[in-house]
């Protein structure tokens, strides 16, 4: 049942108190990172700031809590998301400030990505549909991720309020998940491997181990295609504002719009299907077109989205 703006300042009945699943899962991670942090420290390059990134966080997710508190209401609890949201561009890079301290394992993928394809797909993708629209429609896809998070998220506040925390823990923990993963499995993917490297190597099918060079060098490859498309300026922007040598295996990605698209089915809203779907399938070939991402990435993302979003129901359904 949708629900009226009248409504969102209703106090609930029965507020929930104390923390939201969501918030226990975050909270999880983050301990998860400060003994990541306590091994690691000798050689950690910004352990200060990563501190003070944790209390700032716990400050932010108690005034959200205390503001529901206050005023438990649809709003509020809104407000308590949408923090957690807002915190998902400051996670995602502080992976890389401990991944970076592990052996690189680009030349293990690589090798695998040769042996399954025979090639590598993200150096030749573009080189086979170097059209300047088609470059376009890759930049589309994949600087619309935050944006579908955003439709679903608010489809579910809006017109399913009664799954509303549902949704957003299953999408949340998803990203946790993924970030658990990233610390631990320092892959930095096509963009900022083949040019450590050279692509030329790379075309010859030589993928040598760089070992830490990630640790002190966070240069990228270009994205190919139209220089001056607009779309191709909003994924520079993207990611000279957050993207770090991190997070390639598997693609995060392809795996939360595979969660997006799965909590849209579950809608049965053909109106939010056919407007997720497009993006989607966008989102799956432009990780590898854009050198984001190996295949073997995009593989991965698919299947661990899916294997993610039936988890994470089950698991807030017995919560």
């Amino acid at each position: 049942m949708a629900v009226k703006i009248s409504e969102l300042f209703i106090k609930d009945k029965k507020p929930q108190h104390g923390l939201l699943a969501v918030e226990w899962v975050i909270m999880g991670y983050m301990v998860f990172t400060l003994l990541m942090m306590a091994f690691l420290w000798t050689d950690l390059v910004s352990a200060e700031a990563m501190l003070w990134g944790r209390l700032r966080y716990v400050v932010v997710t108690l005034a959200a809590w205390a503001l529901y508190w206050v005023w438990p209401c649809r709003l509020t609890l809104l407000a308590r998301i949408a923090a957690q949201m807002c915190f998902l561009g400051w996670w995602y890079p502080d992976t890389y400030e401990m991944n970076r301290l592990l052996p690189n394992l680009d030349h293990l993928f690589a090798s695998w990505e040769q042996s399954v394809f025979g090639c590598q797909p993200s150096l030749l993708f573009s080189q086979a549909v170097p059209y300047g629209w088609f470059s376009e429609l890759m930049c589309l896809g994949y600087v619309s991720y935050f944006p579908l998070i955003a439709l679903v998220t608010l489809y579910y506040f809006f017109q399913r309020y009664k799954e509303f925390q549902m949704a957003t823990f299953v999408i949340l923990s998803s990203f946790y998940v993924y970030y658990f993963i990233f610390v631990l499995l320092p892959v930095t993917g096509p963009q900022f491997y083949y040019l450590a490297v050279g692509t030329e190597k790379i075309a010859a099918g030589v993928f040598p181990d760089v070992g830490n060079w990630f640790l002190t060098h966070s240069e990228r490859m270009a994205a190919p295609g139209w220089g001056d498309g607009f779309f191709h300026h909003l994924l520079d922007m993207a990611h000279n504002a957050g993207e770090r040598p991190t997070a390639a295996f598997p693609s995060s990605h392809v795996g939360i719009t595979t969660v997006l698209v799965l909590l849209a089915f579950r809608t049965r809203s053909k109106s939010l299907i056919f407007t997720i779907l497009p993006f989607y399938i966008l989102m799956c070939f432009s990780t590898v077109y854009l050198y984001a991402h190996y295949a073997i990435d995009a593989i991965a993302g698919l299947l661990t989205g899916i294997a993610f979003y039936y988890i994470l129901c089950h698991l807030y359904q017995r919560a």
